[in-house]
């Protein structure tokens, strides 16, 4: 029988649940629970299943998002989730029905992209995807450090202070909106969120909640311009010496003098020897805060936020650039969504793209132009792999000029 792929009636939730929990290896059930839970937060008509005789096989799920572009803009992001094909179906086709189904759907709606974060790399470049924002990730050795664990609190006249989480749910959403003002890649926080990050909302398990601790930093005028989450155990071994580590679940700094207040804190918290950082920008302010750089050892650096523009012209004007320039830029997209040949200026009046017949300077993929675009890429190191083609030489260099940025793109959420 032919596999019916479509969205979501509210009684087909239940069996949508537990494809999407045997896609990803969990138990493949749906309690009431966590199909009332769910349910409050999905958008039936933005969620797709393949149905076989029908059962689900496979998931598909979309929300509205706000991506912070080069320069602090906002565009409207179409943000893809819960993709799953059971293990039975797989090689069929399924996932690419679905992509094309919310992509078309992500246009119709006047998204600019689409994001997403991939499980696995070889798959959604296929789609116009391409990595936009990359994290890492490092072990500190506290003892290494160099920091003055006498001295643990802020040099600069502010202060830390422990809160719980209602402090949290109040003070955070205003503070991470201040980070996405100024940090390209960074996504948008619904209340939701909050409520899950501070237990209230998402924990459906008995003992699936660990109470993190909360600190928040205030500068010396008073305002609230860092807020981090942590967990920390406490082992000591058999030789009654402390080897505790701290696992940062989430670290968000309105100011470099946060930031480097917070790292000075949680390398200041005794018994601890070990701090996991969580998701950081590559060129996070970590290593140059470190007095000594080489106590933090790398454990992850890997692709994180995917980008696929929908709409070249209007994604390449929210944005800013390093200079002033013109590229024409031949743009290939195989799901005929986003293609053509547009003219980029870029002027101390401001950004203009438009199509254009004019010759093509730089040829790139759709999926190419999305790592450009978030400042992170290098149109000359894609060139010299054939990932972009200059059709007219120093294109890509000119290309760098306008498209790279001082700072590493970034995204601290999942989804």
């Amino acid at each position: 029988m032919t596999v019916d792929v479509r969205t979501l009636a509210e009684s087909d939730y239940p069996d949508w649940l537990r494809a999407l929990n045997t896609g990803f290896l969990r138990p493949p059930v749906a309690t009431d629970e966590d199909v009332a839970d769910r349910l409050t937060f999905t958008l039936l008509d933005r969620t797709l299943g393949a149905f076989d005789d029908g059962r689900c096989v496979a998931t598909f799920r979309s929300f509205p998002q706000q991506l912070t572009a080069v320069g602090g803009r906002t565009v409207a992001a179409d943000a893809i989730s819960n993709v799953t094909v059971s293990p039975t179906h797989r090689r069929r086709g399924l996932l690419g029905r679905m992509v094309a189904a919310d992509l078309a759907a992500a246009k119709e709606r006047g998204e600019v992209v689409a994001t997403l974060i991939a499980a696995e790399y070889q798959i959604y470049g296929r789609y116009g995807f391409g990595p936009g924002a990359w994290i890492a990730e490092w072990e500190i050795d506290v003892q290494r450090a160099g920091f003055d664990r006498q001295r643990p609190g802020p040099d600069d006249g502010g202060r830390i202070d422990l809160v719980d989480g209602a402090e949290v749910r109040r003070i955070g959403p205003a503070l991470h909106e201040r980070l996405r003002g100024r940090q390209h890649g960074a996504v948008d926080r619904d209340d939701r969120w909050w409520r899950a990050a501070t237990g209230v909302a998402g924990v459906r398990a008995p003992g699936a909640w660990t109470e993190p601790f909360h600190a928040v930093y205030h500068s010396a005028g008073g305002e609230v311009e860092g807020l981090v989450a942590y967990t920390a155990d406490s082992d000591w071994g058999a030789t009654k010496q402390p080897s505790g580590t701290v696992q940062v679940l989430d670290l968000v700094a309105a100011s470099p003098a946060a930031e480097r207040a917070l790292w000075r804190y949680l390398c200041s918290v005794d018994w601890i020897t070990k701090v996991r950082t969580g998701r950081r920008a590559p060129d996070d302010l970590l290593l140059a805060v470190l007095p000594d750089p080489r106590a933090a050892r790398i454990l992850t650096l890997s692709d994180w936020l995917w980008v696929r523009l929908l709409d070249v012209p209007a994604a390449l004007e929210a944005r800013t650039y390093s200079g002033t320039g013109a590229l024409i830029l031949e743009v290939e997209d195989r799901q005929g969504l986003a293609g053509g040949r547009f003219r980029l200026d870029v002027t101390p009046a401001g950004v203009r793209c438009v199509p254009t017949e004019d010759a093509a300077e730089l040829a790139l993929s759709v999926g190419e132009l999305g790592s450009l675009w978030l400042g992170g890429e290098s149109a000359v190191r894609l060139a010299e792999v054939d990932r972009v083609v200059e059709l007219r030489p120093g294109a890509a260099a000119v290309a760098d000029a306008l498209f790279r940025t001082s700072r590493r793109a970034w995204c601290p959420d999942q989804f």
